[in-house]
């Protein structure tokens, strides 16, 4: 029996999902492949640097199989490019169930659309590229050109894909990516909230913006993940003429924390997640600093 369901993948402490833009734009095309070859709907999700959101309308077998699909591409492509194995292979998922009758839909809803907001990387979830933030009620939408006017060469340079399945009308955006308002249903959830007024109502009433507010400023990250993970071997050679966290002494991986705590204003899970320390060794080296 089809329902909706709620499905995230475990945060991962050490690493992150995507490094850089590049493999933002392949998680957004990938997520448009398995939605051409799945038997699922997909009505909102989020590509966070550490974490995936989806809302998912299907049959349980199938919306496991939407999410593990996905696992299995992503990680193929993080092996042939950084050489990372079996990196996706025991994230774990939680998949629940969602009822449509009491408002959980729409609160779901919103609190995948804020997790960018309650993350600090922007100030509304309309402004975050990396999922449906910008989908529903949007009057002038993204622009771009239809997928079937590529080359089979350009189609499969961009997919990393030589799938023939995914439509030829679905559009790809000036980012490089297939828009979710090719195979999101904009339609279903529009009318689920009915008004963008509703919307807005439920997305800052949602858990996640709630948290935005209780959260002090000074624990929240400053910088996104890709920022900090781009700037940081430029950091290593300046201060210790090495290239990798890993090639550092321990009392130069202090200073390097250090350096990046009050440079960046991180956090320890994301000084975590950008130098690939367990959560439990970068609180503890932080704790010396």
């Amino acid at each position: 029996m089809k329902k909706c369901y709620l499905i995230t993948t475990a945060h991962i402490e050490d690493r992150l999902w995507f490094l850089d833009e590049e493999d933002f734009r392949t998680g957004m095309n990938f997520v448009a492949i398995q939605a051409a070859l799945s038997r699922v709907t997909v009505l909102s999700f989020i590509l966070m640097s550490n974490h995936l959101h989806f809302i998912l309308y299907g049959d349980w077998e199938d919306v496991r199989a939407f999410i593990n699909g996905l696992k299995a591409r992503y990680s193929k492509y993080l092996h042939n490019k950084y050489g990372q194995k079996e990196f996706l292979r025991r994230n774990g998922l939680d998949i629940r169930e969602v009822s449509a009758e009491d408002e959980s839909l729409e609160r779901s809803i919103a609190y995948v659309q804020m997790n960018c907001v309650a993350a600090n990387i922007c100030s509304h979830p309309t402004q975050y590229p990396w999922g449906t933030g910008n989908a529903f009620f949007n009057p002038s939408r993204s622009t771009g050109k239809p997928l079937g006017s590529l080359s089979k060469r350009s189609r499969i340079k961009l997919l990393h894909s030589e799938t023939d399945l995914i439509q030829p009308n679905w559009i790809v955006g000036e980012a490089g990516y297939i828009l979710p308002e090719s195979y999101v249903n904009i339609k279903y959830v529009e009318n689920l909230f009915r008004t963008p007024k509703r919307m807005n109502y439920f997305l800052t009433n949602s858990s996640k913006a709630r948290q935005r507010i209780e959260t002090s400023e000074e624990s929240l990250p400053a910088f996104r993940d890709q920022t900090i993970l781009g700037a940081l071997p430029d950091l290593y050679r300046s201060l210790f003429q090495k290239q990798r966290f890993e090639e550092l002494s321990p009392e130069q991986q202090l200073e390097a924390l250090r350096q990046i705590r009050f440079r960046f204003c991180a956090n320890v899970n994301q000084i975590a997640r950008v130098t690939g320390l367990s959560y439990e060794a970068a609180a503890k080296m932080m704790d010396g600093i």
